[in-house]
């Protein structure tokens, strides 16, 4: 493959850059390809813009959120806003988890009764902080294996769902493996940790960091 360098726009022939200047040829295909690229960007950022202000104008939600509060008491939307969704998704039947319902004994805000004190803790944090959630809802992995993390949770902007797990007795080696089991089983089924999956932890020593839960939700959860 041979380049040359065009200077002057009546040059049909252009100047050979040899391999000791290769580098320039390079140089100079980089700066064609980002003139044009920028060109082409502008444009579309425009039709965008153009695109995104008659969405604000011309919105079919906008049908909805228009009326007067009675009148939406009245009707059933066809694009739910986030809230309605939320409390939609919140509403839910789920299948849960049945295993030794005597042991759940701890109250939350929320008007359910979960298994221990911090899960407890846990749900009342979301329920301070809106945030949708399910108790031990049933999760079908691969091969029909079914598990319940103690929670699922309503990212409402977006309405994703993320999962979070509380390892509440990290000291017992036993209990450890089991956690690191259900993690990687998770993890075959796209449950990600870091991605849809949150864990919270304590040992003997150290309890239930509430601050760091908060500040970690609110992050995730605006």
């Amino acid at each position: 493959m041979r380049y040359y360098i065009i200077t002057e726009s009546k040059d049909t022939r252009g100047q050979y850059i040899n391999n000791n200047s290769i580098g320039l040829a390079y140089r100079l295909a980089q700066k064609d390809y980002t003139k044009d690229f920028l060109k082409k960007a502008r444009v579309e950022l425009k039709t965008l813009e153009t695109a995104a202000s008659k969405l604000t104008f011309c919105n079919a939600d906008l049908a909805f959120s228009g009326i007067s509060d009675q009148r939406q008491k009245l009707v059933d939307p066809y694009i739910p806003d986030d809230e309605r969704y939320a409390l939609e998704w919140e509403k839910k039947d789920f299948r849960t988890n049945g295993f030794k319902e005597e042991e759940k004994k701890y109250d939350t805000k929320h008007g359910e009764r979960v298994r221990s004190k911090s899960e407890a803790i846990l749900a009342d944090i979301f329920f301070e902080l809106d945030i949708p959630y399910h108790y031990e809802p049933a999760v079908k992995l691969k091969g029909g294996l079914v598990r319940y993390p103690d929670f699922s949770l309503l990212k409402k902007s977006t309405r994703e769902v993320y999962y979070l797990e509380h390892f509440g007795l990290l000291d017992d080696e036993e209990y450890r493996i089991q956690a690191l089991t259900k993690l990687s089983e998770y993890n075959q089924n796209n449950i990600v940790l870091g991605k849809n999956l949150l864990i919270t932890y304590e040992f003997q020593d150290h309890p239930l960091n509430i601050k760091e839960i908060r500040n970690m939700l609110r992050n995730i959860f605006p």
